[in-house]
């Protein structure tokens, strides 16, 4: 199912209508659908490197707009909705654990999830469930996602297609070094 979904996205790449399914995919990809607005925007940035920023532009504005409807999905409709949804992303059983400290480290984890292969969307309902400072949330956002998209769009429009097989498979994996770096650098500075 998966692998028909991706294949789905990618034929909309080559759509008159593209920025738009963009904005959709974005939109949705924060709050319930399983596929990264990256394997849109990666095929229409390399067929038109001169929209590069206008393209991330579009999946940071589309992508925190859809935090938000995740955010009001955990606020207002955690149990109905928000727990069936994290529940069929195989994290219901975590969610309590999660809960007690989740708003202690909230700006880290919007922020982790947001630039990351972690399911920004698990993120956004548990922002939500948890009542994160909406202000904090926000602002997380813009900052992840936006590093995210503009990142992947700034390579691309510098390294074109060659910089293509490194941002599909790699670019996952140097974000989350990254950020795990990040964390363990403030956490050393906390503790000693």
């Amino acid at each position: 199912m998966i692998r028909r979904l991706y294949d789905w996205t990618m034929s909309l790449a080559d759509h008159r209508h593209a920025l738009w399914v963009l904005a959709f995919i974005s939109f949705i990809e924060s709050s319930v659908f399983p596929i990264p607005p990256d394997v849109l925007m990666i095929p229409m940035i390399l067929a038109a490197p001169h929209r590069a920023f206008l393209i991330a532009g579009v999946c940071l504005v589309s992508s925190v707009l859809g935090g938000l409807a995740g955010y009001a999905i955990g606020f207002f409709a955690y149990e109905a909705i928000g727990l069936p949804i994290l529940e069929a992303l195989g994290k219901g059983e975590a969610v309590a654990a999660f809960n007690e400290r989740f708003n202690d480290y909230g700006f880290w984890a919007v922020l982790i999830a947001g630039l990351t292969p972690f399911p920004y969307k698990v993120i956004t309902i548990m922002s939500g469930w948890t009542a994160m400072p909406l202000g904090t949330f926000i602002a997380t956002s813009i900052l992840a996602r936006g590093l995210r998209f503009f990142i992947v769009a700034g390579l691309l429009w510098k390294f074109g297609e060659p910089i293509r097989d490194f941002i599909e498979r790699r670019l996952g994996l140097m974000f989350t070094l990254f950020c795990v770096l990040l964390v363990g650098g403030f956490l050393a500075l906390r503790y000693l």
